[in-house]
């Protein structure tokens, strides 16, 4: 022994061992001083500060003259450290609670191991063995205080836990934090390991009888003494600070509560053991009082248990089973007594004991049941949801859009049902002024919400309204009713004088009016009309609706027909049609335009001209919603009368861009290229701009693919395009000097708008793959473009533009964004489609996005990885942005995964990234697929020089898997690497799918 350390122990053996006349704390911290390493603590730290102080202290490893680490010496020195250690928990009434709050599970462990020490219970000796009521009251109490906080540190463990951001990096301190990390994780599995025999140990202690005894700072003291000075105190039972029986029960029964409710997850009968627990628990409180306790319960969380356990578990008796609403709407989800539960909730609206979001959680789950096929639900959900609706009416909060949905088809059913909620659920009586005002103002706005008069009839003659609104409220009530929109149906019978009001030739033009707005039948408008310019001539009909929208183009010709009746016929029977058209319902569009056309042929060759151009669109879109639909070729009478109208010479007829527009896409999707390139007439070229557009596409399109010198065609196309998306306003003249397509160009946004509607009529993927890749390529001919986008066919386009700084980059970017989306709309499973969606992504920073599309464009050509995806697909850049895109998530376990995906494995990227600690990814658990041994040697000796063992044994048995030996032939290899990346993929794919 060196002499400071001889020293040392001479000044502590000739202190005192029992403390001055002062307090407690002063002694601590006099005894503290002794050890020349300790600081003085603050003048009043928390007691339970020096706990972790004293222990810390006093389990140092010691180094030896040889310079080797040696487990803490059993000297003077250590002893007394515990001592203190153990002083300031009997201080603290070894009160779990603040123990638990404050101290780590190490700390507590090192600490209440102590106290079995000095108890005297024998190391390595199994509690569950031991009598306890065999042995004295402080060692029982001993091993009851130990096993209650095994039970306790076990439940608490499965609790989710919030973890605590860290701050700035500091190598020490994250070693510490590991080191304690592993060690509370390794008294958990032991602990565990032992729970079984720690609920035999508490189990035991319910039936000991007796009070028993804690340590207190004095009876620490006597046991501190030398043998020769101990005069058999502490072992009566009288030392120490006594604790009931009813209080140990009371304790006891709460922490085996918790296990078994814990346990009950997987074990239903568990829960009975649990409940009678609690109840026990609560019926000691009850009898004892919460204030006697030396220690405390959570009355709150031990309501909770109850309540919990009396849903969780069945009884026979019928009282207990009916305690809490909560256990009645249990009882009746479980057997289908929906009737009951209705009931319930009908009751609870008076008392309104059921929280809000229990009774929206009900109502979840009785809508995913009558989505599940049960449609005998259906009625059930709507009862329950007028019942919290009525609820949340009372209480003043918004009304819930579930109601508004069930209620978009009343029926007088629903009505009384709702009637009868909202009767029962107010005591008028007792019921306040302002609660009346709420359901009045419900029941009012119920009333105006409704168009069937005779639904509203049934709310306003209900006794429970009349009560609610005055005379004068009901009168202002009736007047907003009748002023309010057309959807009422006026030429409903009004039920009672109520609404008697006489007829007059206003409410009769109304009702015609409402009627005409509504009909789609072309004879009965026809009618209707005629019977309003026989009760006015002063009106204009064609103008009652501010639906009814005609073209201008159109519109000019329509107004200048003379007669008042035909005009507003033509223009009705017009607008109808184009209303229909652009809502699907062609059968009445084409209804409409034929009685349109029939009736202007008798008057006007250019409306006659108009119609039929509308009719031929509206062919098109039928053949493209229907048979087309299915790759049914068009009848050639229809191809014919497109042809014809791209090629027709009628003077002054009004036309509308979108049918020529439709026209070209039409002959493009049914790949009519060889009319559009060979046969169209050159005229047509040069005076309609979707034509020639449509004429290069398909020329474009026909040489694909094909050698260099072929593709002139594909550099005009690029000049056109290139040209309508620069922002000059002049003209310019082509190669064959004819004037360019657009001209006196004022925003360059309103052309690619009109280009882009224009590209969305293509569905022939060759031809939409074209569009894309010379958008794309001129997208990246940008100076400032950093992460260029991929596409099929991209080297056919010219490498630069003459006058860059013409091109509107903005708006490029913009129709590249919107023609992919639609592609995918038209095949989502085109890969090469899905990767310019993803390098989209990738460009903007929406690294997750990209991923998934980058994932999803493999899996689609390679029938979800089960075969290798094509080397055209997961070329070496698109592996690269997806490496990237892992690395900024932080995956990247994942990042040293692809790696090996490329031609030559990344090394350096793939090593910098497993150096990396702070990884979102599942990290050990990809080592599976890792085939590359090089790698998984180098995470072998990372995880070793880390001192981190589990993972460095993953690593180990992933490498020492017998198809990864480098003996093995080529072909084993590629197999096993192959079976790697296809569940890999597999795995990223379930991830950001």
């Amino acid at each position: 022994m060196s002499a400071e350390a001889a020293d040392r122990e001479a000044a502590t053996s000739s202190r005192p061992c029992t403390p001055p006349q002062t307090s407690w704390f002063e002694f601590l911290l006099e005894e503290a001083l002794l050890e020349q390493h300790l600081q003085k603590p603050s003048p009043d730290p928390p007691p339970v500060q020096l706990i972790v102080q004293f222990l810390e202290q006093a389990s140092k490893p010691s180094v030896n003259e040889q310079n080797q680490v040696q487990p803490p010496p059993d000297n003077k020195r250590n002893r007394i450290l515990k001592l203190l250690a153990l002083k300031v928990a009997a201080h603290l009434k070894w009160d779990l609670d603040v123990l638990e709050k404050s101290l780590s599970v190490p700390v507590l462990n090192m600490l209440l191991n102590e106290l079995l020490c000095i108890s005297k219970v024998p190391p390595g000796t199994k509690h569950v063995d031991v009598d306890l009521s065999s042995l004295p009251p402080t060692t029982a109490m001993a091993i009851l205080l130990y096993n209650r906080w095994a039970i306790r540190t076990i439940v608490q463990s499965s609790f989710p836990v919030k973890q605590v951001k860290p701050g700035p990096p500091q190598l020490n301190v994250m070693n510490q934090m590991q080191q304690e990390k592993e060690l509370t994780e390794n008294i958990l599995k032991v602990l565990k390991e032992q729970a079984a025999d720690s609920i035999l140990v508490l189990e035991g202690a319910l039936k000991l009888n007796k009070d028993l005894y804690v340590h207190t700072i004095r009876t620490l003291d006597l046991l501190a003494m030398e043998p020769g000075m101990v005069n058999g105190e502490t072992e009566s039972s009288t030392a120490g600070l006594k604790i009931s029986a009813e209080e140990i029960q009371c304790q006891v029964c709460y922490d085996l509560g918790a296990i078994y409710f814990q346990q009950g997850s997987t074990n239903a009968a568990v829960h009975e053991n649990a409940k009678e627990k609690f109840f026990k628990t609560k019926e000691l409180i009850a009898k004892n009082g919460s204030s006697s306790l030396h220690f405390t319960i959570d009355e709150e969380r031990l309501a909770g248990y109850c309540q919990a356990c009396g849903v969780l578990t069945s009884s026979s008796d019928d009282a207990s089973q009916q305690a809490t609403p909560y256990s009645q709407i249990h009882s009746c989800m479980k057997s289908g007594n929906y009737q009951d539960l209705v009931k319930i909730f009908l009751e609870d609206n008076l008392t309104l004991s059921l929280p809000v979001q229990f009774r929206q959680s009900v109502l979840r789950e009785l809508f995913q049941k009558a989505q599940q096929g049960n449609d005998a639900l259906d009625e059930v959900c709507f009862k329950v949801c007028v019942c919290n609706t009525v609820c949340d009416v009372l209480q003043g909060r918004t009304i819930d859009v579930q109601f508004c949905q069930l209620f978009l088809k009343p029926s007088k059913e629903k009505i009384d049902f709702l009637l009868e909620v909202c009767s029962r659920s107010i005591n008028l009586e007792n019921a306040s002024e302002a609660l009346k005002r709420k359901m009045a103002a419900f029941l009012k706005n119920l009333c105006l919400g409704l168009e069937d008069l005779q639904l509203v009839f049934m709310i306003s003659s209900h006794e429970l309204f009349i009560k609610l609104l005055k005379d004068d409220e009901r009168k202002l009530l009736i007047d907003q009713m009748r002023k309010r929109s057309p959807r009422i149906n006026l030429c409903t019978k009004p039920v009672t004088s109520f609404y008697d009001i006489p007829a007059s030739a206003s409410v009769n033009i109304g009702q015609l009016e409402h009627q005409l707005i509504l009909s789609v039948d072309p004879w009965r408008i026809r009618q209707i009309l005629i019977e309003l310019h026989g009760m006015t001539s002063e009106r204009q009909f064609w103008t009652i609706s501010n639906k009814w929208e005609v073209p201008n183009v159109y519109g000019n010709v329509i107004l200048g027909i003379k007669d008042n009746l035909t005009r507003d016929l033509v223009y009705i029977l017009m607008a109808k049609g184009l209303h229909c058209c652009a809502i699907k319902d062609f059968v009445h569009a084409k209804q409409l335009f034929a009685a349109c056309l029939e009736l202007v042929t008798e008057f006007s060759p250019k409306l006659r001209q108009v119609m039929l151009n509308e009719m031929l669109l509206l062919d098109i879109y039928t053949h493209e919603a229907g048979a087309g639909v299915s790759g049914e070729r068009p009848p050639s009478d229809l191809i014919s009368r497109v042809r014809g109208y791209l090629e027709m010479r009628v003077p002054d007829i009004p036309l509308r861009q979108v049918i020529a527009e439709e026209c070209v896409a039409f002959l493009l999707n049914w790949c009519e290229n060889e009319y559009l390139t060979m046969q169209v007439p050159l005229p047509l070229v040069q005076t309609n701009p979707y034509v020639k557009l449509g004429q290069l596409l398909a020329a474009t399109c026909k040489e694909l693919p094909g050698p260099k010198e072929s593709r002139r065609t594909a550099k005009d196309l690029w000049e056109v395009v290139v040209q309508i998306c620069s922002v000059s306003n002049q003209h310019k003249r082509g190669n064959d000097g004819r004037v360019s397509l657009i001209k006196h160009r004022e925003s360059t946004l309103g052309i690619m708008y009109r280009c882009v509607y224009f590209f969305f009529s293509l569905q022939e993927p060759l031809v939409l793959t074209t569009i894309l890749s010379l958008f794309v390529k001129l997208h990246n001919v940008r100076e400032d473009i950093v992460n260029d986008i991929a596409a099929e066919h991209i080297s056919i386009w010219p490498s630069s533009i003459p006058n860059l700084q013409s091109v509107d980059f903005e708006a490029v970017a913009v129709t590249v964004k919107e023609l992919v989306s639609y592609a995918l709309t038209i095949n989502a499973n085109n890969h090469f489609w899905l990767i310019i969606q993803a390098d989209i992504y990738f460009a903007t920073n929406q690294y997750s996005a990209a991923l998934h599309y980058y994932l999803q464009a493999g899996a689609v050509c390679s029938d979800f990885f089960n075969k290798m995806v094509p080397p055209d697909v997961y070329t070496d850049q698109v592996i690269k942005r997806m490496i990237k895109c892992c690395s900024l998530l932080n995956c990247h376990t994942q990042v040293a995964i692809l790696c090996q995906f490329l031609r030559e494995v990344d090394y350096k990227t793939a090593f910098k990234a497993l150096q990396e600690q702070n990884s979102h990814d599942a990290m050990d658990s990809y080592y599976e697929y890792i085939w590359d041994v090089t790698i998984l040697e180098y995470l072998t000796y990372l995880h070793h020089k880390r001192g981190e063992t589990d993972k460095r044994q993953i690593a180990i048995k992933a490498i020492g898997q017998t198809e990864l030996n480098a003996s093995n032939p080529e072909e084993v290899l590629q197999l096993a690497a192959q079976r790697r990346k296809k569940k890999f993929l597999q795995a990223m794919a379930k991830l950001y799918f």
